[in-house]
Protein backbone atom coordinates (compact mmCIF):
# COMPACT_ATOMS: atom_id res chain seq x y z
CA UNK A 1 0.00 0.00 0.00
CA UNK A 2 1.21 3.73 -0.95
CA UNK A 3 2.30 5.36 1.97
CA UNK A 4 0.69 8.83 2.88
CA UNK A 5 2.89 12.07 1.40
CA UNK A 6 4.14 14.09 4.09
CA UNK A 7 4.48 17.92 3.51
CA UNK A 8 7.71 19.62 5.23
CA UNK A 9 5.70 21.72 7.19
CA UNK A 10 4.34 19.21 8.75
CA UNK A 11 5.67 18.29 12.68
CA UNK A 12 6.11 14.35 13.44
CA UNK A 13 2.41 14.93 14.87
CA UNK A 14 0.44 16.03 11.89
CA UNK A 15 0.62 19.60 12.62
CA UNK A 16 2.07 23.25 11.54
CA UNK A 17 5.11 23.96 13.79
CA UNK A 18 3.06 27.11 14.81
CA UNK A 19 0.30 25.02 16.56
CA UNK A 20 2.92 22.70 18.44
CA UNK A 21 1.35 22.73 22.05
CA UNK A 22 3.35 23.37 25.38
CA UNK A 23 4.73 21.06 26.65
CA UNK A 24 3.44 21.35 30.55
CA UNK A 25 -0.04 23.56 29.72
CA UNK A 26 -1.28 22.27 26.39
CA UNK A 27 -2.02 25.46 25.10
CA UNK A 28 -1.03 27.20 21.68
CA UNK A 29 0.42 30.32 20.45
CA UNK A 30 -1.20 33.65 20.24
CA UNK A 31 -2.80 34.75 16.81
CA UNK A 32 -0.49 37.12 16.02
CA UNK A 33 2.67 34.77 16.00
CA UNK A 34 3.98 33.46 12.94
CA UNK A 35 3.14 29.82 13.27
CA UNK A 36 -0.65 30.95 13.72
CA UNK A 37 -0.38 33.15 10.85
CA UNK A 38 0.69 30.03 8.95
CA UNK A 39 -1.87 27.87 10.27
CA UNK A 40 -4.70 30.57 9.28
CA UNK A 41 -3.20 30.75 5.77
CA UNK A 42 -3.68 26.73 5.41
CA UNK A 43 -7.02 26.82 6.75
CA UNK A 44 -7.77 29.46 4.69
CA UNK A 45 -6.22 27.53 1.32
CA UNK A 46 -8.15 24.62 2.71
CA UNK A 47 -11.68 25.95 2.92
CA UNK A 48 -10.68 27.65 -0.83
CA UNK A 49 -10.38 23.73 -2.01
CA UNK A 50 -13.74 23.06 -0.97
CA UNK A 51 -15.15 24.18 -5.11
CA UNK A 52 -12.78 21.55 -5.84
CA UNK A 53 -14.28 19.02 -3.68
CA UNK A 54 -17.73 19.03 -5.22
CA UNK A 55 -16.02 18.80 -8.48
CA UNK A 56 -13.90 15.53 -7.27
CA UNK A 57 -15.02 13.11 -4.83
CA UNK A 58 -13.28 13.36 -1.64
CA UNK A 59 -12.84 9.47 -1.38
CA UNK A 60 -11.02 9.76 -4.98
CA UNK A 61 -8.63 12.21 -3.38
CA UNK A 62 -7.70 10.27 -0.17
CA UNK A 63 -4.53 8.72 -0.02
CA UNK A 64 -4.60 4.81 0.10
CA UNK A 65 -4.13 4.57 4.26
CA UNK A 66 -7.09 6.79 4.85
CA UNK A 67 -9.66 4.81 2.44
CA UNK A 68 -8.47 2.23 4.76
CA UNK A 69 -9.38 3.46 7.89
CA UNK A 70 -12.52 4.56 6.82
CA UNK A 71 -13.69 1.41 5.30
CA UNK A 72 -12.11 0.30 8.63
CA UNK A 73 -15.09 2.13 10.62
CA UNK A 74 -17.52 0.70 8.47
CA UNK A 75 -16.46 -2.91 8.73
CA UNK A 76 -16.47 -2.64 12.76
CA UNK A 77 -19.63 -1.22 12.95
CA UNK A 78 -21.30 -4.20 10.73
CA UNK A 79 -19.94 -6.37 12.77
CA UNK A 80 -20.75 -4.53 15.73
CA UNK A 81 -24.17 -3.27 15.02
CA UNK A 82 -25.03 -7.25 13.55
CA UNK A 83 -24.71 -8.85 17.20
CA UNK A 84 -25.20 -5.83 20.17
CA UNK A 85 -28.73 -4.90 19.17
CA UNK A 86 -30.18 -8.38 19.77
CA UNK A 87 -28.51 -9.06 23.01
CA UNK A 88 -30.59 -8.19 25.24
CA UNK A 89 -33.90 -10.09 23.86
CA UNK A 90 -31.18 -12.99 23.92
CA UNK A 91 -30.17 -12.56 27.26
CA UNK A 92 -33.15 -12.35 28.45
CA UNK A 93 -35.03 -15.21 26.71
CA UNK A 94 -32.95 -17.29 25.71
CA UNK A 95 -31.05 -17.43 28.84
CA UNK A 96 -33.42 -16.55 31.62
CA UNK A 97 -31.85 -13.20 32.92
CA UNK A 98 -33.05 -11.06 35.33
CA UNK A 99 -33.87 -7.57 33.71
CA UNK A 100 -31.60 -6.02 36.20
CA UNK A 101 -28.92 -8.10 35.31
CA UNK A 102 -28.97 -7.75 31.39
CA UNK A 103 -29.04 -3.79 32.28
CA UNK A 104 -25.61 -4.58 34.21
CA UNK A 105 -24.20 -6.81 31.45
CA UNK A 106 -25.15 -4.06 28.67
CA UNK A 107 -23.91 -1.38 31.36
CA UNK A 108 -20.74 -3.21 31.87
CA UNK A 109 -19.54 -3.81 28.00
CA UNK A 110 -20.47 0.27 27.69
CA UNK A 111 -18.06 0.63 30.61
CA UNK A 112 -15.44 -1.57 29.58
CA UNK A 113 -15.36 0.15 26.05
CA UNK A 114 -15.79 3.65 26.82
CA UNK A 115 -14.08 3.53 30.26
CA UNK A 116 -10.70 2.44 28.48
CA UNK A 117 -10.74 4.49 25.69
CA UNK A 118 -8.43 6.22 27.28
CA UNK A 119 -5.72 3.27 27.75
CA UNK A 120 -6.39 2.04 24.56
CA UNK A 121 -5.10 5.99 23.11
CA UNK A 122 -2.05 5.71 25.18
CA UNK A 123 -1.32 2.83 23.79
CA UNK A 124 -1.74 3.17 20.31
CA UNK A 125 0.85 5.98 21.19
CA UNK A 126 3.22 3.78 22.57
CA UNK A 127 3.13 1.09 20.10
CA UNK A 128 1.73 2.48 17.01
CA UNK A 129 -1.13 1.72 15.12
CA UNK A 130 -0.90 -1.73 14.06
CA UNK A 131 -0.40 -3.95 16.91
CA UNK A 132 -3.22 -2.20 18.72
CA UNK A 133 -5.86 -2.60 15.75
CA UNK A 134 -4.52 -6.14 15.33
CA UNK A 135 -5.10 -6.91 19.11
CA UNK A 136 -7.95 -5.88 19.12
CA UNK A 137 -9.51 -7.30 16.33
CA UNK A 138 -8.35 -10.49 18.34
CA UNK A 139 -9.98 -9.64 20.88
CA UNK A 140 -13.30 -8.82 19.37
CA UNK A 141 -13.38 -12.15 17.30
CA UNK A 142 -12.64 -14.18 20.59
CA UNK A 143 -14.99 -11.95 22.55
CA UNK A 144 -18.24 -12.49 19.48
CA UNK A 145 -17.07 -16.82 19.40
CA UNK A 146 -17.32 -17.03 23.09
CA UNK A 147 -20.47 -15.25 23.61
CA UNK A 148 -21.99 -17.47 20.96
CA UNK A 149 -21.46 -20.26 23.20
CA UNK A 150 -22.26 -18.79 26.42
CA UNK A 151 -24.59 -19.87 28.28
CA UNK A 152 -24.29 -18.92 32.05
CA UNK A 153 -23.87 -15.59 33.56
CA UNK A 154 -20.05 -15.82 34.37
CA UNK A 155 -19.93 -16.53 31.17
CA UNK A 156 -21.62 -14.09 29.48
CA UNK A 157 -19.82 -11.36 31.47
CA UNK A 158 -16.47 -12.58 30.35
CA UNK A 159 -17.59 -12.51 26.34
CA UNK A 160 -19.06 -8.90 27.04
CA UNK A 161 -15.65 -7.83 28.58
CA UNK A 162 -13.38 -8.87 26.23
CA UNK A 163 -15.78 -6.90 23.32
CA UNK A 164 -15.65 -3.73 25.10
CA UNK A 165 -11.69 -4.03 25.35
CA UNK A 166 -11.78 -4.95 21.74
CA UNK A 167 -12.94 -1.35 21.21
CA UNK A 168 -10.80 0.22 23.37
CA UNK A 169 -8.05 -0.41 21.79
CA UNK A 170 -8.80 -0.40 17.96
CA UNK A 171 -11.82 2.50 17.74
CA UNK A 172 -9.39 5.10 19.52
CA UNK A 173 -6.03 3.82 17.35
CA UNK A 174 -8.27 3.94 13.97
CA UNK A 175 -9.59 7.28 15.06
CA UNK A 176 -6.73 9.34 16.64
CA UNK A 177 -4.76 8.28 13.17
CA UNK A 178 -8.05 9.08 11.16
CA UNK A 179 -7.59 12.83 12.80
CA UNK A 180 -4.24 13.00 12.52
CA UNK A 181 -4.23 11.82 8.26
CA UNK A 182 -7.09 14.27 8.27
CA UNK A 183 -4.66 17.81 9.20
CA UNK A 184 -1.66 16.43 6.89
CA UNK A 185 -4.44 16.30 3.87
CA UNK A 186 -5.89 19.35 4.89
CA UNK A 187 -1.84 21.13 5.20
CA UNK A 188 -1.38 19.69 1.90
CA UNK A 189 -4.18 21.41 -0.11
CA UNK A 190 -6.91 18.79 -0.35
CA UNK A 191 -9.88 20.23 1.20
CA UNK A 192 -10.84 21.20 5.41
CA UNK A 193 -10.24 18.24 7.53
CA UNK A 194 -13.64 18.26 8.52
CA UNK A 195 -14.54 16.83 4.80
CA UNK A 196 -12.34 13.51 6.27
CA UNK A 197 -13.78 12.99 9.23
CA UNK A 198 -17.12 13.55 7.53
CA UNK A 199 -16.69 10.82 5.53
CA UNK A 200 -15.43 8.53 8.59
CA UNK A 201 -19.15 9.25 10.11
CA UNK A 202 -20.87 8.22 6.94
CA UNK A 203 -19.08 5.05 7.28
CA UNK A 204 -19.82 4.33 10.74
CA UNK A 205 -23.45 5.15 10.20
CA UNK A 206 -23.79 2.87 7.03
CA UNK A 207 -22.38 0.16 9.27
CA UNK A 208 -24.69 0.56 11.46
CA UNK A 209 -27.44 1.09 9.36
CA UNK A 210 -26.64 -2.42 7.66
CA UNK A 211 -25.50 -4.37 10.83
CA UNK A 212 -28.78 -5.07 12.05
CA UNK A 213 -30.33 -5.88 8.83
CA UNK A 214 -27.87 -8.61 8.22
CA UNK A 215 -28.14 -9.58 11.95
CA UNK A 216 -31.51 -9.89 11.91
CA UNK A 217 -31.87 -11.98 8.71
CA UNK A 218 -29.42 -14.85 10.22
CA UNK A 219 -31.24 -14.47 13.76
CA UNK A 220 -33.87 -16.16 12.05
CA UNK A 221 -31.28 -19.22 12.53
CA UNK A 222 -29.91 -19.01 15.91
CA UNK A 223 -28.29 -16.27 17.99
CA UNK A 224 -24.91 -18.29 17.68
CA UNK A 225 -25.09 -17.71 14.00
CA UNK A 226 -24.91 -14.02 14.12
CA UNK A 227 -21.90 -13.93 16.97
CA UNK A 228 -20.30 -15.85 14.49
CA UNK A 229 -21.11 -14.42 11.60
CA UNK A 230 -20.18 -10.68 13.77
CA UNK A 231 -16.89 -13.03 14.50
CA UNK A 232 -15.91 -13.59 10.36
CA UNK A 233 -16.60 -9.65 9.59
CA UNK A 234 -13.67 -8.90 12.13
CA UNK A 235 -11.52 -12.22 10.86
CA UNK A 236 -11.58 -10.59 7.19
CA UNK A 237 -10.57 -7.25 8.92
CA UNK A 238 -7.63 -8.99 10.71
CA UNK A 239 -6.49 -10.59 7.60
CA UNK A 240 -7.16 -7.03 5.70
CA UNK A 241 -4.77 -5.02 8.44
CA UNK A 242 -2.07 -7.55 8.75
CA UNK A 243 -1.71 -7.17 4.90
CA UNK A 244 -2.61 -3.63 4.50
CA UNK A 245 -1.77 -1.78 7.60
CA UNK A 246 1.39 -0.35 7.77
CA UNK A 247 3.72 -1.03 9.90
CA UNK A 248 5.60 2.11 10.28
CA UNK A 249 3.15 5.25 8.99
CA UNK A 250 5.09 8.27 8.34
CA UNK A 251 5.27 11.38 10.76
CA UNK A 252 3.71 9.25 13.43
CA UNK A 253 6.63 8.96 16.21
CA UNK A 254 6.31 6.46 19.72
CA UNK A 255 6.50 8.22 22.66
CA UNK A 256 6.50 6.77 26.02
CA UNK A 257 2.93 5.73 27.70
CA UNK A 258 4.05 7.51 31.27
CA UNK A 259 4.24 11.33 31.11
CA UNK A 260 1.40 12.48 29.03
CA UNK A 261 -1.68 12.29 31.45
CA UNK A 262 -0.58 15.38 33.79
CA UNK A 263 -0.71 17.53 31.03
CA UNK A 264 -3.95 16.13 29.35
CA UNK A 265 -5.21 17.02 33.24
CA UNK A 266 -4.33 20.70 33.01
CA UNK A 267 -5.13 21.24 29.48
CA UNK A 268 -8.48 23.03 30.57
CA UNK A 269 -8.73 23.88 26.46
CA UNK A 270 -9.41 19.90 25.98
CA UNK A 271 -11.32 19.38 28.95
CA UNK A 272 -14.14 21.93 28.43
CA UNK A 273 -14.33 20.52 24.20
CA UNK A 274 -14.83 17.38 25.93
CA UNK A 275 -18.08 18.65 28.39
CA UNK A 276 -19.35 19.99 25.32
CA UNK A 277 -19.03 16.36 23.33
CA UNK A 278 -20.23 14.64 26.50
CA UNK A 279 -22.67 17.41 26.47
CA UNK A 280 -23.72 16.07 22.91
CA UNK A 281 -23.52 12.27 23.21
CA UNK A 282 -25.73 12.11 26.75
CA UNK A 283 -28.43 14.40 24.15
CA UNK A 284 -27.57 11.44 22.08
CA UNK A 285 -28.02 8.90 24.25
CA UNK A 286 -31.70 9.98 24.78
CA UNK A 287 -32.64 8.18 21.54
CA UNK A 288 -32.59 5.26 23.79
CA UNK A 289 -34.00 6.15 26.84
CA UNK A 290 -36.22 9.42 26.54
CA UNK A 291 -37.47 8.82 22.79
CA UNK A 292 -38.59 5.39 23.66
CA UNK A 293 -40.98 6.70 26.80
CA UNK A 294 -42.23 9.41 24.22
CA UNK A 295 -43.37 7.24 21.22
CA UNK A 296 -44.97 4.35 23.57
CA UNK A 297 -46.79 7.13 24.81
CA UNK A 298 -47.99 8.55 22.19
CA UNK A 299 -48.95 5.19 19.72
CA UNK A 300 -48.93 3.11 22.70
CA UNK A 301 -45.95 0.12 21.59
CA UNK A 302 -41.96 1.20 20.42
CA UNK A 303 -42.88 -0.04 17.21
CA UNK A 304 -42.51 3.35 15.38
CA UNK A 305 -38.76 3.13 17.27
CA UNK A 306 -37.39 1.21 14.41
CA UNK A 307 -38.23 4.06 11.97
CA UNK A 308 -36.91 6.72 13.60
CA UNK A 309 -34.20 4.63 13.94
CA UNK A 310 -33.58 4.02 10.77
CA UNK A 311 -34.41 8.00 9.41
CA UNK A 312 -31.52 9.30 11.73
CA UNK A 313 -29.35 6.27 9.73
CA UNK A 314 -30.45 7.20 6.00
CA UNK A 315 -30.22 11.50 7.23
CA UNK A 316 -26.20 11.28 7.96
CA UNK A 317 -25.62 8.80 5.50
CA UNK A 318 -27.03 10.66 2.77
CA UNK A 319 -26.63 14.53 3.89
CA UNK A 320 -23.32 14.40 5.90
CA UNK A 321 -21.15 14.98 3.09
CA UNK A 322 -23.17 18.36 1.66
CA UNK A 323 -23.54 19.34 5.18
CA UNK A 324 -20.14 19.20 6.10
CA UNK A 325 -19.06 21.08 2.56
CA UNK A 326 -21.48 23.96 3.21
CA UNK A 327 -20.52 24.02 7.23
CA UNK A 328 -16.69 24.00 5.74
CA UNK A 329 -17.09 27.65 3.42
CA UNK A 330 -19.17 29.29 6.40
CA UNK A 331 -18.09 28.37 9.89
CA UNK A 332 -14.74 27.82 12.03
CA UNK A 333 -15.06 24.64 14.28
CA UNK A 334 -16.36 26.78 17.44
CA UNK A 335 -19.39 28.55 15.40
CA UNK A 336 -19.94 24.88 13.63
CA UNK A 337 -20.26 23.09 17.48
CA UNK A 338 -22.28 25.64 18.60
CA UNK A 339 -25.26 25.99 15.92
CA UNK A 340 -24.85 21.85 15.99
CA UNK A 341 -25.45 22.10 19.61
CA UNK A 342 -28.17 24.57 19.23
CA UNK A 343 -29.99 22.41 17.05
CA UNK A 344 -29.75 19.31 19.30
CA UNK A 345 -31.57 22.09 22.20
CA UNK A 346 -33.71 22.58 19.81
CA UNK A 347 -34.65 19.37 18.80
CA UNK A 348 -36.08 18.99 22.69
CA UNK A 349 -37.69 22.13 23.14
CA UNK A 350 -39.79 20.60 20.17
CA UNK A 351 -40.96 18.03 22.07
CA UNK A 352 -41.39 19.71 25.15
CA UNK A 353 -43.84 22.39 23.50
CA UNK A 354 -45.67 19.59 22.67
CA UNK A 355 -46.24 17.43 25.05
CA UNK A 356 -48.88 19.60 27.02
CA UNK A 357 -51.32 19.17 24.13
CA UNK A 358 -51.39 15.40 24.67
CA UNK A 359 -51.17 14.35 21.26
CA UNK A 360 -51.26 10.80 20.26
CA UNK A 361 -50.98 8.39 17.36
CA UNK A 362 -49.68 9.91 13.75
CA UNK A 363 -49.88 13.27 15.42
CA UNK A 364 -47.75 12.37 18.12
CA UNK A 365 -45.31 11.00 16.51
CA UNK A 366 -44.44 14.01 14.80
CA UNK A 367 -43.00 15.83 17.64
CA UNK A 368 -40.51 12.54 18.24
CA UNK A 369 -39.76 12.93 14.36
CA UNK A 370 -38.93 16.77 14.49
CA UNK A 371 -36.63 15.44 17.54
CA UNK A 372 -34.85 13.10 15.69
CA UNK A 373 -34.02 14.69 12.89
CA UNK A 374 -32.77 18.16 14.38
CA UNK A 375 -30.80 16.05 16.75
CA UNK A 376 -29.50 13.85 13.44
CA UNK A 377 -28.42 17.98 12.16
CA UNK A 378 -27.00 18.83 15.35
CA UNK A 379 -24.88 15.68 15.35
CA UNK A 380 -23.71 16.04 11.25
CA UNK A 381 -22.65 19.64 12.74
CA UNK A 382 -21.01 18.80 15.88
CA UNK A 383 -19.37 15.21 15.52
CA UNK A 384 -16.90 15.96 12.86
CA UNK A 385 -16.48 19.40 13.96
CA UNK A 386 -14.99 18.14 17.71
CA UNK A 387 -12.89 15.19 16.12
CA UNK A 388 -10.89 17.83 13.85
CA UNK A 389 -10.46 20.07 16.86
CA UNK A 390 -8.55 17.49 18.76
CA UNK A 391 -4.94 17.86 16.65
CA UNK A 392 -5.02 21.71 17.55
CA UNK A 393 -5.72 20.53 21.44
CA UNK A 394 -3.24 18.14 21.92
CA UNK A 395 0.03 18.07 23.24
CA UNK A 396 2.91 16.89 20.88
CA UNK A 397 2.60 13.02 19.72
CA UNK A 398 -0.35 12.46 22.23
CA UNK A 399 -3.01 12.38 19.62
CA UNK A 400 -3.91 8.83 20.58
CA UNK A 401 -4.35 9.55 24.34
CA UNK A 402 -6.08 13.12 24.21
CA UNK A 403 -8.95 11.23 21.67
CA UNK A 404 -9.41 8.24 24.27
CA UNK A 405 -9.34 10.66 26.90
CA UNK A 406 -12.09 12.73 25.23
CA UNK A 407 -14.14 9.15 24.55
CA UNK A 408 -13.66 8.67 28.37
CA UNK A 409 -14.42 11.69 29.81
CA UNK A 410 -17.50 11.94 27.77
CA UNK A 411 -18.69 8.50 28.13
CA UNK A 412 -18.77 8.99 31.90
CA UNK A 413 -20.29 12.75 31.77
CA UNK A 414 -23.33 10.01 29.67
CA UNK A 415 -22.92 7.50 32.60
CA UNK A 416 -23.87 10.27 35.01
CA UNK A 417 -26.54 12.12 32.76
CA UNK A 418 -28.19 9.33 31.69
CA UNK A 419 -28.36 8.12 35.48
CA UNK A 420 -29.74 11.18 36.39
CA UNK A 421 -32.83 11.55 33.58
CA UNK A 422 -33.52 7.77 34.61
CA UNK A 423 -34.04 9.21 38.10
CA UNK A 424 -36.19 12.17 36.94
CA UNK A 425 -38.24 9.69 34.59
CA UNK A 426 -38.71 7.35 37.51
CA UNK A 427 -39.48 10.62 40.19
CA UNK A 428 -42.90 11.60 39.13
CA UNK A 429 -42.53 14.99 38.10
CA UNK A 430 -44.38 15.93 34.81
CA UNK A 431 -42.99 14.27 31.30
CA UNK A 432 -42.04 17.75 30.15
CA UNK A 433 -39.31 18.05 33.08
CA UNK A 434 -36.91 15.26 31.72
CA UNK A 435 -36.84 17.07 27.76
CA UNK A 436 -36.45 20.86 29.18
CA UNK A 437 -33.58 19.76 31.71
CA UNK A 438 -32.21 17.79 28.51
CA UNK A 439 -32.74 20.81 26.38
CA UNK A 440 -30.49 23.24 28.92
CA UNK A 441 -27.50 20.83 28.45
CA UNK A 442 -26.18 20.94 24.60
CA UNK A 443 -27.27 24.84 25.12
CA UNK A 444 -25.22 25.48 28.36
CA UNK A 445 -22.37 23.61 26.68
CA UNK A 446 -21.79 25.72 24.42
CA UNK A 447 -20.24 28.63 26.95
CA UNK A 448 -18.04 25.44 27.24
CA UNK A 449 -15.90 25.82 23.79
CA UNK A 450 -12.79 27.30 23.68
CA UNK A 451 -11.91 29.94 21.47
CA UNK A 452 -10.44 28.99 18.10
CA UNK A 453 -6.81 30.64 17.42
CA UNK A 454 -7.40 30.31 13.54
CA UNK A 455 -9.75 31.41 10.86
CA UNK A 456 -11.30 28.59 9.05
CA UNK A 457 -11.55 24.60 10.20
Amino acid sequence: MTEPEQRPTATPAGRTTGDRAEKEQGTREPVGSAGAGRRADQSEAAGGAVGKESRRGTWARLNPLLRLLILTQLAFNVGFFAVLPFLAEHLGTAIGMAGWMVGFVLGLRTFSQQGLFVVGGALADRYGVRPVVLAGCVLRIAGFAWLGYADETWSVIGSVLLIGLAAALFSPAVESEVARQAVVWEESGGGPRTSVLALFTVAGQAGAFVGPLIGALLLAVDYRVVCLAGAGVFVLVLAGHFRLLPQHIPGRERVEVRGGLGGLLRNRRFLALCCAYGAYLLAYNQLYLLLPDEVERATGSQAALAWLFGLSSLLVVAAQLPVTRWVAERLDLRRSMTVGLSLIAAGFVVVAVALPAGWTGGAGLLPAAGFVVLLTVGQMLVAPAARAWVPDLAAERRLGLYTGAMSSVSGLIVLVGSAGTGALMDAGVPGVVPWVVLAVVPAASVLLLPRRRSARP
